[in-house]
């Protein structure tokens, strides 16, 4: 991160540069017209008197006109210097960062370049859909001639026209989706249709005294929730005793809080992604946030390997040559590693149960085995090797 901030930093002096001259750029144009119309004027006025020009005048406007020149010389000299400042912004990041990136691991790990490109181009659009932004991810699709299926948008153009509507404090798109898939819903243990009602009935409340009956008419929603949110249904039904003195001066001002709109499309977002099979995140950026992690010790990697000269250490698709920690936000599923033969099981070499409890990878089971018997390593138990069982994580 401290090569990021370095970059970071040289490009905030760039910024800063753009800006005081573009300033100071605007501000000398101004006064240069400004001098420029008051001399035009002049020379209109002494045209309609007919007069000659004078001595005086004439020395005017080669003033000017050198006033003129020496603006524009110090405007580009000025627009020179920015130059070096964005080269030096070059220069940073080719000092902080390896320019041969794709180099770090042999082309023969990943597929053809072809394949690269579409599966990459496909991560972005699926980035875009889920970021609502629609127009650029058509766009993407018609220049690169990707073909994407209708029911690949759909959940995404579901998706963000209830946030959208959502973000604009309108509760009616969603509230009709969490009706349409309360069944679903409910298999989740997902409280969204609830907080959906009581957002609305908060907006009731907030309406004031007028719209204490339309409050408790719109209550009856509540009743299938009463036996998981009694609680909640009761701070509201309380509420409704301040409703003519103001919510706002009472103990339940915290209902009025706007902060329950942020909670709502949040909530949204889990729970849909979580019913439509998408992720929270798009994959897009959990890879490139977990490949900025990765990647420098990746680069320490591959400088080990060449000044070893052991270029075969790394050569499959599914695995890495160490073991990279890229904390708790990206662990999405179990994993086991052999603690015989410290190696990560895979479908080819998968974790093994013994049968005295204890669990090696395939691969360490059959380097154990010793005239037809296997003796667990941790414990004395001899067993057959016929008798372990593969276990699925």
């Amino acid at each position: 991160m401290e090569q990021c901030a370095s970059v970071e930093r040289e490009v905030d002096k760039v910024l800063q540069k753009f800006l005081t001259y573009g300033q100071h750029c605007e501000q000398s144009l101004e006064e240069l017209l400004h001098y420029v119309g008051q001399l035009r004027a002049e020379l209109a006025s002494a045209a309609l008197q007919g007069t000659p020009l004078s001595a005086t005048l004439s020395l005017v406007m080669s003033q000017c006109c050198r006033k003129i020149k020496d603006t524009v010389q110090k405007l580009a000299s000025d627009h020179k210097d920015i130059h070096s400042s964005v080269s030096r912004v070059g220069k940073a990041i080719d000092r902080n960062f390896d320019s041969e990136i794709c180099g770090i691991v042999s082309d023969a790990v990943w597929d053809s370049r072809e394949k690269q490109q579409q599966i990459l181009q496909m991560a972005i659009v699926e980035h875009l859909y889920q970021q609502g932004m629609l127009s650029v991810a058509e766009e993407l699709c018609q220049e690169s001639t990707l073909n994407v299926d209708l029911d690949f948008k759909q959940p995404f153009l579901e998706l963000n026209r209830i946030l959208e509507a959502l973000h604009e404090q309108d509760l009616g798109p969603a509230l009709e989706w969490a009706v349409s898939h309360r069944q679903r819903l409910l298999e989740l243990n997902s409280s969204l249709e609830f907080k959906l009602h009581r957002l609305h009935f908060i907006r009731l409340l907030a309406g004031g005294p007028e719209k204490q009956l339309e409050a408790l008419s719109y209550a009856r929603h509540f009743q299938p929730f009463a036996r998981l949110h009694q609680r909640e249904i009761q701070v509201m039904m309380g509420s409704l005793v301040y409703l003519r003195l103001g919510l706002e001066k009472s103990p339940y001002c915290h209902l009025l809080d706007n902060s329950h709109w942020a909670e709502i499309c949040e909530t949204f977002t889990r729970d849909a992604c979580s019913l439509l099979g998408l992720s929270v995140e798009s994959p897009l950026s959990v890879s490139f946030a977990s490949g900025c992690v990765a990647l420098p010790v990746l680069m320490n990697i591959k400088a080990v390997i060449e000044q070893r000269q052991c270029t075969g250490v790394w050569s499959h698709k599914d695995e890495l040559p160490i073991e990279i920690e890229l904390g708790m936000k990206c662990w999405y599923h179990s994993v086991f590693a052999c603690p015989i033969l410290r190696q990560q099981t895979s479908d080819s070499n998968p974790p093994i149960k013994l049968i005295c409890g204890h669990v090696i990878s395939r691969d360490a089971l059959n380097k154990l085995i010793n005239g037809g018997k296997l003796k667990c390593p941790y414990c004395p138990m001899e067993q057959n090797p016929a008798d372990g069982k593969r276990i699925i994580f």
